[in-house]
């Protein structure tokens, strides 16, 4: 597969990520408040060191009496448990600080992230692949907590450092200031350029990566069909080939690791030299005391620690910025299915159904043109065809997973397009061919359809679609856990919680979209009782391969390549020569193709 490199948006996802921080300012305020006093004290402990080496060796030199000693150390111990007293403050402060804003900013991210890839078009799930999804909003949200410590942890104790040097140290020695600062920069410039030039590795391992976790999501989804044809063999060489791609991209990644140390080395090396000949010739002279001489080196040695830490940071500073790369994205697309700004909730009261002419395309693909159907209030339609004659697709345009090129779909005369898809969608209900459920429990699956609905009624529900004499033999009852998309239940009893949903759903309009094809010929028996139990005082919209299935239905439409050959009930069109009866006698109550 071809890799298509892109850049990042720093810009873009500074301002993404500044839109969730700009809700906890005053807290991040704090931090870096805190962040300055505790690099100040540090600051301040190792000039309190210099003065006791200067007053130490003025005392040893005999220019200084012992009382006048004991005081300033008395002075400058009581100072000294002053700054530890506020430290042991602040660094337990701090880190409830940090972890409440680090917590709040990973919830909004995945909340936000979350609702906004719900909310996108059905064309988009279908071109996306799940398990990168997953990873893109995990590694995402993890992020902010690494861009957050990058300010905090890695960026401000440096500025403030530098800041500190840059005011105080002048004072002493305007050559070691140069050096120090200087020996920062170099430090710091050196090690930008070597992480610019390792970015594209970084991002090739991470989107290696990103495909590595969709294909496990992939395997473990089609998990039944690997151990069926006997094939984990297969998968696992495919998965090793998947996995090396990514062991190569990282190993290249880590590489870049080696010059940077390599270079920061030696640029610490020269600045160390540096830092301490000029003072050094100084103090010789007599120009400098011992103790300034101390302080200042301390004060290079402490900001050592900051810069790595410092490059650290800006490792992460990257890799988050690759995370948010791969997430903020998703922000910049926008639902292909959009509501009118004065979009109102639809709510159906008779059920009466409208296509009118009709215009769709999937890209080049023509699917509808100027197809017209109304469908009466109760009326049962079934729609017949081959595959790709428009059936699926009509059930599709219905529920406004796609919109028309033209024309309108009505529903009690109102334009769907007028209300908002979501309540569009909530206002139908269906039975599709195959029930995928939610890792939970049978009465929560149920539940899903109707969230406020009362025990007794879900009961009724389980009841009606003749669930209860099944849940019976379950150790515990309505409250089994089904497994992953519904695995510890059979066919026939997945379609009975279908149907259970779809009485709770309580809706006018009702779609059966193949909802006994993948059943064995008892269960299908069995089920079409309670289905057509379901479809009284319903407008419903039935998509059958069983031609049996629906011979009951009071008007059959047949489709070709998206067009209405014919219309009528079975007795009409098995009396007619045509499609329908070209598949009843080829198909005499088994099946015809998808």
């Amino acid at each position: 597969m071809k890799r298509v490199k892109k850049d990042i948006d720093f810009w873009y996802n500074l301002k993404i990520y500044f839109s969730f921080l700009k809700n906890y300012k005053a807290v991040f305020a704090i931090l870096l408040l805190i962040s300055l006093i505790l690099e100040a004290s540090n600051t301040i402990e190792k000039f309190l060191f210099r003065a006791i080496v200067d007053n130490g060796t003025s005392y040893g030199a005999g220019t200084l009496s012992v009382e006048l000693l004991t005081s300033k150390l008395a002075m400058i111990g009581l100072i000294f448990l002053g700054l530890v007293v506020i430290r042991v403050f602040l660094r337990w402060v701090e880190p409830t600080l940090i972890h409440k804003l680090e917590a709040n900013l990973i919830f909004d991210v995945k909340r936000r992230f979350f609702g906004h890839l719900l909310q996108l078009s059905h064309n988009f799930h279908i071109t996306h692949k799940t398990g990168s999804l997953i990873s893109r909003i995990g590694r995402g949200s993890l992020a902010m907590e690494r861009m957050t410590d990058f300010f905090i942890f890695n960026t401000s104790p440096i500025l403030f450092q530098l800041a500190i040097i840059a005011f105080t140290v002048p004072y002493f020695d305007m050559t070691s200031t140069i050096v120090i600062l200087s020996t920062a920069l170099a430090f710091t410039i050196y090690g930008i350029i070597v992480q610019q030039l390792q970015r594209p590795a970084s991002l090739e391992h991470i989107r290696a990566d990103d495909v590595e976790k969709a294909n496990i999501s992939d395997v473990f989804t089609n998990i039944d069909s690997i151990k069926y044809y006997g094939k984990e063999s297969y998968i696992n060489q495919k998965y090793a080939k998947i996995s090396g791609s990514t062991k190569k991209f990282l190993l290249i990644d880590w590489g870049y690791y080696s010059w940077l140390g390599l270079g920061n080395s030696l640029i610490l090396v020269i600045g160390t030299f540096l830092t301490v000949y000029f003072p050094l010739m100084k103090f010789l002279a007599g120009e400098m005391t011992l103790g300034t001489l101390v302080f200042i080196y301390t004060l290079y040695v402490g900001i050592i620690g900051s810069l790595f830490n410092f490059m650290s940071g800006i490792r992460g500073l990257y890799r988050s910025m690759t995370d948010f790369q791969d997430l903020f994205q998703y922000g910049k697309i926008e639902n292909e299915i959009k509501d009118k700004d004065n979009a109102s909730d639809l709510k159906i009261e008779k059920g009466d159904i409208e296509f009118r002419n009709l215009k769709f395309s999937y890209g080049k693909r023509n699917i509808f043109s100027n197809f017209n159907l109304k469908i009466n209030k109760n009326e049962k339609i079934a729609l017949v065809g081959h595959s790709g004659s428009g059936k699926s697709t009509l059930v599709k345009l219905l529920y406004r997973l796609y919109d028309l090129d033209s024309g309108k779909i009505l529903i009690d005369g109102k334009d769907i397009s007028d209300f908002k898809q979501e309540s569009l969608r909530s206002e139908l209900s269906i039975v599709p061919q195959e029930c995928v459920l939610f890792d939970d429990t049978l009465y929560n699956n149920i539940l899903f359809s109707n969230p406020s609905a009362k025990r007794n009624e879900v009961m009724n529900a389980i009841k009606f679609a003749q669930l209860d004499k099944i849940i019976e033999k379950f150790q515990n009852k309505e409250n089994t856990v089904v497994g992953q998309r519904g695995v510890k239940l059979s066919g026939g009893e997945k379609q009975r919680v279908s149907i259970a949903r779809a009485i709770l759903a309580n809706k006018k309009v009702l779609v059966l979209d193949e909802a006994t094809s993948s059943l064995d010929s008892q269960t299908e028996h069995d089920i079409q009782k309670d289905l057509h139990r379901l479809l009284e005082d319903r407008t419903s919209i039935i998509i059958a391969h069983r031609l049996s299935t629906i011979m009951s239905a009071d008007k059959i439409i047949v489709l070709e390549k998206g067009k209405i050959v014919q219309i009528g009930n079975h007795k009409e069109l098995i009396k007619q020569p045509g499609l329908y009866r070209k598949l009843w006698n080829l198909q005499k109550g088994g099946y015809i193709g998808e």
